[in-house]
């Protein structure tokens, strides 16, 4: 995972030299430990390594990850157990039916699933999960797309590894810009017109 946080870091370097200091420093193993357990999971050794070297990123309008907030691990219990107390109060519920996602194939049609892990946030109850419940077909520890207000849930790659390492190599190509207010953002995002 160093290799990763070392290319991430070289890029904004480079392009954004100002969302450096919004990274947190490494969260201990006892944290991710506390996630496991309120969350039931057991997280990927490479989820647990890139967190121990920087957790997340602080508390800031500009996003890591298209915009979003890339989340601490506190974030993403806050998160989650938001989630989890939405779907405890039947809020998934309608007219006695539960509310069905339109999942992409391998992704089970669960509005909300108390084993998907947010781990970005856009500030408006969307996220990208990993996902440890998929549908035949799916692979645990995709990474799918979770949206508050939208029934698709989307696969966006099978593992975080293979997720992090698309996003980096799409940084390096150029698909990416610094936006002052957003982030990091795709390059032909409405984002970056917006600065």
């Amino acid at each position: 995972m160093e290799q990763y946080w070392n290319r991430w870091e070289l890029w904004m370097r480079e392009h954004a030299p100002k969302m450096l200091s919004i990274l947190n420093p490494g969260v201990s193993l006892n944290d991710i430990a506390e996630l496991e357990s309120a969350t039931g999971v057991l997280l990927p050794n490479s989820f647990k390594h890139f967190y121990s070297i920087h957790d997340g990123q602080m508390v800031s309008k500009a996003g890591l990850v298209n915009g979003d907030k890339l989340l601490s691990i506190q974030d993403i219990l806050d998160e989650w157990t938001t989630w989890q107390e939405l779907l405890d109060n039947g809020a998934f519920v309608h007219n006695g039916d539960r509310l069905l996602s339109e999942p992409d194939s391998g992704i089970r049609d669960d509005w909300w699933n108390p084993r998907w892990i947010p781990f970005t946030y856009d500030g408006l109850g969307n996220h990208l999960c990993l996902d440890f419940d998929p549908a035949p077909g799916g692979r645990s520890g995709q990474v799918i797309t979770l949206w508050h207000d939208d029934a698709h849930r989307e696969m966006i790659a099978p593992s975080f590894e293979i997720w992090l390492s698309n996003y980096l190599d799409a940084l390096e190509r150029g698909e990416y810009v610094y936006a002052k207010r957003w982030g990091i953002v795709r390059k032909d995002s409405r984002y970056h017109f917006k600065d």
